[in-house]
C-alpha cells in the first residue's frame, strides 16, 4: 500500500504555521469594520426610527390632533353664534376641551413607546445593541417629549387662532394677551408632553401596556370624579384637594379657568407634573438597573 500523501493547500499550510506576532494577541490584525463608541446620539436615531415607523404613532397622534382642532373648531363656531355675555371671557379657554379628550392619546402613546417592546421581546434587542439601560430610556425620553410637544403646540396653536379669529368682536370676549398666548399654547404643550412622559415612564415601570394605559387614565379622570361624588362634610378638605390637584383643572389653569379658587395657579402645574415626572424617571432608571431584561 502505497503511504504518498497528496501536498496540503498553501493556504492549509499558512494556517498550520501561522503564529500570534509578538507584542499582543492579533496585533497584525485590522478589523475591515469600523469600531466606533457608541454614545447617546447613536441611542436617539434609533429611538426616532422606531416611533416615526410603527403605526401606533400615526394613528394616537392622528386622533389627538382630530380631537383638539375638532372640537376647538366645533365649540368655537357654537360659541360664536351665542349673544350670552360671557363676562369678558379668554376665547383661548375653549381649547380646553378638545385637549383634556386628546390627552388620552398622549398617554397610549407613551405608554405604548416601552410597554410594547417587553410586550413583543423587541426590548432584548434594544438592550443587546445599546447595554446601557439608562442611556435607552433617556433616549427614548427625548424623542418621545420632543415629538409630543412639537405636535400639541401646533394643534393648539391652530386651534388658538382660529378660535381668536372666529370670536373677534363676539360679545363677551376679549382679545388674549401675550401671557395668555403663551400659557395657552406652549404652556399647555409642555404640561401635555411631560404626563406623555410620564406615561412613557410608567409603562418602563410597569411594562404592561393595558395595565400602564388603565393606572394613567385613572389618575387623569379619578380624583376628578372621586371628588365630584364626596359630599360628606366631613371629607370637605379631601374634595377641595382631589379638586385642586386634579390634572382636568392644573390643566385649566393655563387657560385661567381653575375649578377652584384655591390650589395651583400660574405656571404651578408645569412645575408639578416636571418634579413627579422626575421622581418617576429616577424610579424607572433604578428599576430597570435592578431587573433582568
Amino acid at each position: 500500500m502505497s503511504t504518498h500523501q497528496p501536498p496540503m493547500p498553501q493556504a492549509a499550510v499558512d494556517a498550520t504555521d501561522w503564529r500570534p506576532a509578538p507584542g499582543g494577541p492579533f496585533p497584525g490584525y485590522t478589523s475591515p469594520i469600523p469600531v466606533v463608541r457608541t454614545h447617546l446620539g447613536h441611542a436617539l436615531a434609533s429611538e426616532w426610527t422606531k416611533i416615526k415607523s410603527v403605526r401606533s404613532t400615526m394613528w394616537t397622534l392622528g386622533v389627538f390632533v382630530l380631537l383638539v382642532v375638532g372640537i376647538g373648531l366645533l365649540t368655537g363656531s357654537l360659541v360664536s353664534g351665542s349673544t350670552s355675555d360671557m363676562s369678558g371671557e379668554n376665547p383661548l379657554s375653549l381649547g380646553f376641551f378638545g385637549l383634556l379628550l386628546g390627552t388620552m392619546c398622549v398617554i397610549t402613546l407613551g405608554v405604548l413607546t416601552t410597554a410594547s417592546e417587553y410586550g413583543t421581546g423587541m426590548i432584548r434587542t434594544t438592550m443587546t445593541a445599546c447595554p446601557s439601560r439608562v442611556r435607552v430610556l433617556t433616549a427614548k425620553a427625548i424623542v418621545f417629549f420632543v415629538v409630543a410637544f412639537v405636535v400639541t403646540l401646533a394643534a393648539t396653536s391652530l386651534v388658538a387662532l382660529a378660535q381668536t379669529s372666529m370670536l373677534d368682536g363676539t360679545p363677551g370676549f376679549r382679545t388674549p394677551t401675550g401671557g395668555e398666548w403663551l400659557k395657552g399654547t406652549v404652556g399647555v404643550s409642555l404640561y401635555i408632553a411631560l404626563l406623555g412622559l410620564l406615561s412613557l415612564v410608567v409603562g418602563s415601570m410597569i411594562r404592561h401596556s393595558a395595565g400602564a394605559i388603565t393606572i394613567m387614565i385613572g389618575a387623569l379622570l379619578a380624583p376628578l370624579v372621586i371628588a365630584l361624588f364626596m359630599f360628606s362634610s366631613s371629607l370637605e378638605k379631601v374634595r377641595e384637594l382631589l379638586f385642586e390637584y386634579s390634572i382636568p383643572n392644573q390643566l385649566s389653569v393655563f387657560y385661567a379657568n381653575s375649578l377652584s379658587n384655591s390650589g395651583p395657579s400660574g405656571w404651578d402645574p408645569l412645575w408639578i407634573a416636571l418634579g413627579v415626572t422626575a421622581v418617576a424617571f429616577g424610579a424607572a432608571c433604578l428599576l430597570l438597573e435592578k431587573r433582568d431584561v
